[in-house]
């Protein structure tokens, strides 16, 4: 199974897809009755405070899916979790200093 290899790319993928799907979770669970989902991300865009409440939700995916391929010894994907995890900080960082 592809989910059982030790290999960086993987990692990479896996970090940017985990807070995504998260995303769309916390999404789905409080504001699909109050927004479209676009309406959802032109608040996120919006909103900047709202925007790192969410963010910091979604990495959470990402800090338990670390945390399963530490403790699983596959240190390659982990790295690349961590590398998707810092790139996603970086540009929500930038994001809110430019807008």
């Amino acid at each position: 199974m592809i989910l059982k290899k030790d290999n960086l790319k993987l990692g990479i993928l896996l970090g940017i897809l985990a807070p995504l799907l998260a995303m769309l979770i916390y999404y789905f669970w409080n504001f699909s009755r109050a927004f479209s989902i676009s309406e959802y991300f032109f608040v996120l865009r919006t909103n900047k405070p709202l925007l790192t409440a969410i963010t910091s939700i979604s990495l959470l995916a990402n800090a338990v899916i670390f945390t399963l391929y530490i403790n699983t010894h596959r240190d390659q994907t982990a790295k690349g979790i961590f590398v998707a995890t810092l790139l996603y900080g970086i540009f929500v960082l930038v994001y809110k200093l430019i807008s």
